[in-house]
């Protein structure tokens, strides 16, 4: 069924799922490339994510899709954590494959719009996030070409300054750039960052 819609979101999912086994205690409290966040943080956001995004294509509405998201804190983060996430990143999965997730619009967050723009931010929340763990963590990180494609069109379309909440400002790449190190600059995440040693 994947082959119907714009975006297949199984790539990322199964990526950061292959990521979380590589994930230690120890790291939670490590810093990200999102700034001021821990992973335990990042862990916490993509957990309301995947439910947020998830409602989103299910077409649900309702008092909590209507409003922002709290901030990621890993205070918030469950602590079963290494069963849920695999479970909610499935369920992301599963409720965009239909496609009617894509047509007309779709709520997330406190923000409305058109339900394939908002598949566009999903499946760029994963890819980046995803990106943010494995660098957190140390570990090896790769992207679907198709997706990292599609994502550099969708983000090429957004303000060089950035949009807060969202993107940092657009960081300058070589013309050497793979096409995942695009993306990651055009979200405003350094391609070159690596946590200080420990």
């Amino acid at each position: 069924m994947a082959d119907r819609v714009p975006l297949d979101f199984d790539p990322p999912v199964r990526r950061i799922r292959a990521l979380l086994f590589g994930v230690t205690d120890a790291h939670l409290t490590a810093p990200t490339p999102c700034p001021d966040w821990s992973v335990g943080d990042l862990l916490d956001h993509l957990m309301s994510l995947c439910w947020a995004f998830t409602q989103a294509a299910q077409k649900k509405t309702d008092g909590v899709t209507a409003s922002p998201p709290p901030p990621a804190s890993a205070a918030n983060l469950s602590p079963h954590w290494r069963s849920r996430l695999p479970v909610v990143l499935e369920d992301l999965s599963t409720a965009w494959k239909q496609p009617t997730a894509w047509e007309g619009t779709a709520q997330a967050g406190g923000v409305t719009m058109p339900a394939a723009a908002m598949g566009s931010v999903a499946i760029n929340e994963l890819v980046m996030h995803g990106w943010d763990l494995a660098r957190a963590t140390g570990q090896e990180y790769a992207a679907d070409p198709r997706i990292l494609e599609h994502l550099i069109e969708f983000l090429s379309q957004g303000p060089a300054e950035g949009t807060p909440g969202l993107f940092g400002p657009v960081i300058d790449t070589d013309d050497e750039a793979t096409l995942l190190d695009h993306a990651v600059a055009l979200a405003g995440r350094n391609p070159r960052w690596r946590p200080a040693p420990r």
